[in-house]
């Protein structure tokens, strides 16, 4: 695919904002502190196929007005010591790229061209730049063949996680179309006592296993070889009634939950998405293999977080098994593992897992995908191991900027071993999308188990 820049730009809060630096939140300095990539397709209508200055000076002008009350996007972070950032509040601005490409609109919105779209999303030089030098928020507008565009979207993961980033991208959206906004950021970290010494030592906090080291595969002292292998992305469709026949599965079991509270969507589709790379992997029975589930704690908390909270409020909680008892067990069993982890998310294990990051000296551990300053070896979360992040209730579509909502999305690249997303389908027919990442040689046998297994 080819894609050939026309033109860059920094573009700052159109008013004055505040200007400082803050302390950032334990959840925002762990996980995935670099920039996570959106991706969204638009065909133009007819009126709009010739004003191509037009569009970017929308996109341009709205990202402007929409900085001022999410200055925060405008700023810079710093490392303080040991793997600590800190977030300057100091309007040097975001990055907007102007670019056109030889593909169609048709080529890129089907399934198998998903590997291409990194050329779609801004690069972000993690090993030549300081972070210091490095925008938290990127955007590059392309202008496709036979009236199509794309706007790839770059986050800092350090400072927005997913409801963040889409509060930030739907305000956008308004603004380019006219409209007043509609939620204002709540911009206050002090909420989940960001920059704040702990309150209880390390001895009297809750054991917190997302923060162990994952399970290695069986004979094998390190993740070394497992790193080496190529991954690839896809995304598979999964129907409304392949969700519901999966949701019956796993309830009807001698698993089923004992508070008559059924297994949602996500527990059921994960339990044999968990099951189905246990055997496209074709793990021993007695592989051990940890999931990791996201949770947005911002309702798990007493109070709730308040409305519009920007920043992340989002934190790990494990599954753990045998690869044997996943796969002999009937789909209730995975879905039992999972409603565990998940229900183990409360107010108290929130705030005690924030008190065990204040005690810790060095966050360099608990980073994942970032450049050297931060961390001196990343971290494998892939064979025998996996993660499932939940996209199902996010406000994904009807990204309309002002000339009409697009005709895909995805994210943009999503190539790591073992991570997988689930997405509404855009159709809103109950089906689900499932965006994943494997190595090549696992990647034919996970969708055979996983569509054979159903039947």
């Amino acid at each position: 695919m080819s894609v050939t820049v026309k033109g860059c730009c920094t573009v700052r809060p159109m008013e004055p904002t505040w200007c400082g630096r803050v302390a950032l939140s334990e959840w925002d300095q762990i996980g995935k502190v670099t920039h996570v990539p959106i991706i969204y397709f638009y065909r133009l209508p007819q009126n709009w196929l010739s004003q191509e200055h037009i569009i970017a000076s929308t996109l341009k002008d709205s990202l402007s007005r929409v900085l001022v009350p999410f200055y925060p996007l405008a700023g810079r972070l710093h490392w303080t010591n040991k793997g600590r950032l800190e977030l300057d509040c100091n309007a040097s601005g975001i990055r907007f790229i102007e670019a056109e490409s030889s593909s169609t609109l048709e080529h890129l919105t089907d399934f198998s061209a998903s590997s291409e779209y990194h050329y779609l999303v801004p690069t972000v030089d993690y090993y030549s730049l300081p972070i210091h030098e490095l925008p938290l928020l990127q955007v590059q507008l392309t202008k496709l063949k036979c009236g199509g565009i794309c706007i790839g979207v770059t986050f800092s993961h350090a400072v927005a996680d997913g409801p963040s980033a889409w509060h930030f991208i739907c305000e956008w959206a308004r603004l380019a179309r006219g409209e007043p906004l509609q939620t204002v950021p709540f911009l206050d970290r002090k909420v989940l006592r960001a920059g704040e010494p702990p309150l209880v030592p390390l001895t009297k906090c809750q054991a917190h296993t997302e923060f162990d080291d994952p399970p290695l595969l069986l004979g094998q002292t390190d993740d070394s070889e497992e790193k080496k292998k190529e991954t690839t992305m896809a995304t598979i469709k999964i129907s409304k009634t392949q969700v519901e026949t999966l949701k019956k599965r796993a309830n009807e079991s001698w698993h089923r939950p004992r508070n008559g509270r059924g297994y949602t969507r996500y527990e059921s589709v994960t339990g044999h998405i968990w099951r189905s790379a246990c055997k496209a992997r074709n793990h021993k029975e007695n592989q051990p293999t940890m999931l990791t589930i996201p949770i947005d704690s911002r309702g798990r908390m007493e109070p709730p977080l308040p409305k519009g909270y920007f920043g992340n409020a989002n934190l790990d909680t494990v599954a753990c098994s045998l690869a044997g008892d996943l796969v002999s067990e009937p789909l209730g069993f995975a879905a039992s593992r999972i409603r565990e982890a998940i229900e183990r998310v409360n107010d108290e294990y929130v705030r005690s897992g924030i008190e065990f990051l204040k005690n810790q000296e060095d966050l360099r551990r608990f980073h994942q995908d970032l450049h050297p300053e931060g961390r001196e070896e990343e971290p494998f979360y892939g064979n025998p191991n996996l993660s499932v992040v939940s996209w199902l209730r996010l406000p994904l579509y009807g990204m309309d900027f002002g000339w009409g909502k697009e005709v895909y999305m995805s994210p943009a690249t999503h190539d790591f071993d073992g991570d997988f997303v689930l997405l509404p389908d855009p159709d809103e027919d109950g089906s689900v999308l499932l965006c994943l990442g494997l190595q090549v040689l696992h990647i034919d046998a996970f969708t055979k188990h996983f569509y054979q297994d159903i039947a």
